[in-house]
């Protein structure tokens, strides 16, 4: 019974993104708090059950961090939306998420696995940080120096983005995962095909 609480968690989290978008686009800041909060909660409890008693599967490993992008991303365009946080924010995590993309589908069938670092962790720890701020400085209507906490934490999670894509790439690089080799394999046969033609 227990294998599967890893797994149901996840998909908790996913089926918590529309009450977050749902509440913050009606204004119910404190209530989109709460179900975000819940979704972090789950997130922790996730990963932990699923380390202490070894019940790591293939599912958490491709749902896992989908579900995390997927609320953040989605909790990001409903701040914007709502004239929050400025949209510039939200284009940088989608530009770095797209990049993150295409290197997965460069290295898919090469068995490479590329395990989060504590950088990657950080930026998104900030995020979730500075996303329930935001929520809880919309709902009280604070103002001033408090009132700009929350940019000055997506800045540095914003930092902490930049520098685990950098880090990301560069580890790629230094292990070898892009063989030129390859390329170059791939471009011979090309040639010999179009001889035989």
């Amino acid at each position: 019974m227990l294998k599967h609480v890893p797994n149901g968690l996840t998909i908790v989290r996913f089926l918590l993104i529309p009450f977050i978008v749902l509440n913050i686009f009606m204004g119910n800041y404190i209530l989109a708090f709460i179900f975000f909060t819940l979704s972090g909660i789950t997130d922790i409890a996730d990963g932990f059950i699923a380390r202490k008693f070894n019940l790591i599967s293939n599912f958490g490993k491709l749902m896992d961090p989908l579900a995390d992008k997927l609320t953040q991303i989605a909790t990001l365009t409903s701040l914007v939306i709502n004239n929050i946080i400025p949209i510039w924010i939200l284009i940088i995590v989608l530009l770095k998420e797209f990049i993150m993309i295409c290197g997965a589908s460069f290295l898919y069938g090469k068995d490479v696995v590329v395990y989060s670092r504590w950088y990657g962790k950080l930026a998104t720890v900030l995020f979730y940080i500075a996303i329930v701020i935001s929520l809880l400085l919309k709902q009280f209507e604070i103002d001033g120096l408090w009132g700009r906490l929350d940019f000055g934490l997506y800045c540095l999670a914003l930092i902490a983005t930049l520098f685990s894509l950098i880090m990301y790439i560069k580890d790629l690089y230094q292990k070898g995962f892009i063989d030129k080799k390859d390329l170059n394999k791939e471009v011979t046969v090309d040639k010999k095909e179009k001889k035989k033609k």
